[in-house]
């Protein structure tokens, strides 16, 4: 009698499974990253390649000599998913130190501290950032926007469009007198400053409609999550355009695409019915927008997905699909 093996979530039927998932992620990830190499040049590749490699060495020497397992989990291709994602949020330029830091975290802690894939409540890659930005902000906010149009010496560093607009509003300067200093068709192609995952938006756009095509991903959270950004910035962009910016701004500059479509859609740590999804996704853009508004930081949605993620076994607790065969108790 052969044996049955029941394994962790992500639990998924037919072709699918978690190697092909992964590459499908990693293909996904390849555009944004071509364009982040034709911006910032070689740093881009150093910085990918660090951390996908320690995300990697950190994965193997936890299981292999801390945990004793006996089949090692690098083949999954979640080690190099969870590195690139770790490269996306960090400026370019950033330490090489700092990005083993991150990914020793985000390895560490995020993943394998609580038994590896399928059983870490928080998305790795952000646990790896938000320690980062907690401990190191001048760090983690400086980016440095290199000139297309050939290699050059020096770099022109400058705050990010979030920070700008942040700044403007402690200062109670004007957004109108910001606008013509952002070119939204610009920022959608992706010429402007931030980290590598924060400036190809049209990349992203398209690396998660391929993950659409390859059903990997669902509409749902992205969708919900960039729109309910959108309409919470349009209400206050509404109430007073003077003080609050352009609502397509919130959703075309910082982390709000590599967030929706790459993180917060991540099996494990999202729930699994389609209305918990929702919720899930509103709870993303409602807690983003609040920290970009009135928080301490420019940037809110890392930390929107952690504290989502939190709540993903109340929701999947109380908000269930109804049981196959079961009687749906709306129906009288």
């Amino acid at each position: 009698m052969s044996n049955r093996i029941v394994a962790p979530s992500p639990h998924l039927h037919g072709d699918f499974c978690t190697p092909r998932i992964m590459r499908d992620v990693v293909i996904a990830l390849i555009p944004a990253f071509a364009f982040s190499v034709f911006i910032y040049g070689w740093t881009a590749v150093w910085t990918t390649g660090i951390a996908i490699l320690s995300c990697m060495l950190f994965e193997w020497f936890i299981s292999r000599f801390l945990l004793r397992q006996a089949n090692c989990t690098l083949g999954d291709w979640s080690a190099v998913v969870t590195g690139t994602l770790l490269a996306f949020n960090l400026p370019a330029t950033i330490s090489p130190w700092l990005i083993v830091l991150g990914a020793l975290v985000a390895i560490g802690i995020g993943k394998m501290s609580f038994g590896g894939l399928g059983r870490n409540p928080f998305n790795p890659a952000l646990v790896g950032r938000v320690f980062l930005l907690i401990s190191f902000p001048v760090q983690m906010t400086s980016s440095a926007f290199i000139p297309t149009g050939g290699p050059v010496l020096d770099a022109l560093s400058g705050a990010t469009p979030l920070a700008v607009v942040k700044d403007a509003l402690k200062t109670h300067t004007p957004v109108t007198e910001l606008m013509p200093d952002f070119d939204l068709s610009g920022m959608l192609l992706g010429f402007k400053d931030g980290s590598m995952g924060e400036i190809g938006a049209a990349a992203l756009l398209l690396g998660g409609l391929y993950l659409l095509i390859r059903r990997v991903i669902s509409w749902r959270i992205p969708v919900f999550v960039l729109g309910t950004m959108l309409v919470f910035a349009a209400i206050l962009w509404l109430v007073d355009p003077a003080q609050y910016i352009n609502p397509l701004f919130h959703v075309l500059t910082g982390g709000a695409l590599l967030g929706a479509i790459f993180m917060a859609t991540d099996y494990v740590t999202s729930p699994m019915s389609k209305r918990g999804q929702v919720i899930f996704a509103i709870g993303i853009g409602v807690i983003t927008m609040l920290i970009r508004v009135w928080g301490a930081y420019p940037e809110g949605i890392s930390f929107a997905i952690l504290i989502m993620n939190a709540t993903v076994p109340l929701i999947n607790m109380y908000v269930k699909p109804s049981r196959f065969g079961g009687r749906n108790p709306k129906k009288k």
